[in-house]
C-alpha cells in the first residue's frame, strides 16, 4: 500500500467525523442530550414546522432513531408536535421556549467542540476546509444543507 492510497480522503474525513461526534456527544451530556436529540432540537428551533422524517434526511440518522429522539424531546417538554395541515401522517415539530434555551446552550457547546477540534488549523485553512466540505455535501446530500449553520 502506498502513501497515496491510504489513508484515503474519505477515511480521514470519517476519522475526523468520529472524533468530533464523540467529543460532542460527551459534551452534550451536560444538557442531557444525545447527538440525535441535539440534531432534532437544532433543526426544529431553526426551521419551525420541520418533520422528524425531514430531520432524519438532513442529518443521516435513521427515521427510527430520529423518531425516538423526537419522542424523548417531546416528553421532556423541549419540542411540541402539531398536525401537518395537509398530511395526516406527518407531524410538524416546534421548539418550546425551554427547547430554544437548551438548543442555544447546545449550539454553544457544539461551537466550542468545533473550535477545539479545528484548533491546529489557521483561519485560512479552516475556511478552505469548510468551503470544500460544503461543496461536497452540496453535491452529495443537499438536504443536509437545508439549515446551513448546524453542527
Amino acid at each position: 500500500m502506498t502513501d497515496a492510497a491510504f489513508p484515503t480522503t474519505g477515511y480521514l474525513a470519517w476519522q475526523f467525523s468520529q472524533i468530533v461526534a464523540g467529543r460532542l456527544e460527551r459534551a452534550l451530556r451536560a444538557e442531557d442530550l444525545t447527538l440525535a436529540q441535539h440534531n432534532a432540537l437544532q433543526h426544529a428551533a431553526l426551521t419551525p414546522g420541520v418533520s422528524a422524517a425531514e430531520i432524519a434526511r438532513r442529518t443521516g440518522f435513521t427515521p427510527q432513531s430520529m423518531g425516538a429522539a423526537v419522542t424523548q424531546l417531546v416528553e421532556r417538554g423541549l419540542l411540541r408536535r402539531e398536525p401537518h395541515p395537509t398530511s395526516r401522517r406527518s407531524m410538524r415539530l416546534y421548539a418550546t421556549d425551554e427547547g430554544h434555551s437548551v438548543a442555544s446552550r447546545a449550539a454553544s457547546i457544539a461551537g466550542r467542540i468545533e473550535a477545539e477540534t479545528t484548533s491546529p488549523l489557521g483561519a485560512d485553512d479552516k475556511d478552505t476546509i469548510h468551503r470544500l466540505l460544503h461543496r461536497l455535501v452540496e453535491q452529495l446530500n443537499p438536504d443536509a444543507l437545508a439549515v446551513d449553520s448546524l453542527s
